[in-house]
């Protein structure tokens, strides 16, 4: 299935996308590899493409395949906000949230069945609105919450500043990407998200900082959470 996705993508984006010493795909490059380091899965085979496109999009397929369209570059605008968007890729693969999505399908497939040996009408539960507006698009926003959470802690780790993403996310919803309503949607909305971001970037920052107090010295002397991890760290 991974393998079947992904010569799917390169059929449809292959034309497309840029070379490896390509400035776009260096710098998303440079990024991922940091990312990748604290993510306890440098062993996978990671694969990182830029496509040129104007879409402000960004996904990963099973086995750590990422695809960055140059249409999210205006968005992510700088390094930490590149980080947020890879950080959360990186996620999905972590937290195996394509295996996770097919085994949810699996159980409501042999809840099917059940109801249907006790003489049960399937559809009558497993209707339309009832499959994806109570069940699988909720699990789907589940799934992306979650992979906000754990990327920004990878950007903290890899010394990224977790507060961009925030930003990352804000820009993303001037720039008229306002999406449909969170309820008939997989992912959840702007505002919402925004919201949640706000909150766990506080998680993140409070970690740092109780870490080492040399780091909050740091930060006051370069002005920057960047350059002082950076150089906390590296």
């Amino acid at each position: 299935m991974a393998i079947q996705a992904y010569n799917e993508v390169m059929h449809q984006y292959g034309r497309r996308i840029l070379p490896k010493n390509h400035p776009y795909s260096k710098f998303v490059s440079r990024i991922a590899q940091r990312l990748v380091n604290v993510s306890g899965m440098e062993d996978m085979k990671w694969e990182f493409y830029v496509v040129d496109s104007p879409e402000k999009n960004a996904f990963v397929l099973p086995g750590g395949k990422v695809f960055v369209f140059t249409g999210i570059l205006p968005i992510v605008q700088n390094e930490d906000g590149m980080a947020a968007v890879l950080g959360h890729e990186i996620s999905h693969q972590i937290a195996r949230h394509s295996a996770e999505k097919l085994s949810f399908a699996k159980i409501l497939f042999v809840m099917q069945i059940m109801l249907s040996m006790l003489g049960i009408d399937p559809s009558f539960v497993f209707n339309t609105f009832t499959t994806n507006f109570l069940m699988l698009m909720p699990f789907s926003r589940k799934c992306e919450t979650e992979a906000d959470d754990i990327g920004l802690q990878l950007m903290a780790q890899a010394c990224f500043d977790p507060r961009e993403a925030i930003n990352v996310w804000k820009r993303m919803e001037a720039s008229g990407e306002a999406g449909i309503p969170q309820f008939a949607s997989t992912h959840p909305s702007h505002k919402n998200r925004i919201e949640y971001l706000k909150k766990e970037v506080q998680i993140q920052i409070f970690f740092f900082f109780s870490i080492s107090y040399s780091l909050i010295f740091s930060i006051l002397v370069t002005g920057s959470f960047t350059k002082a991890c950076s150089k906390r760290l590296f």
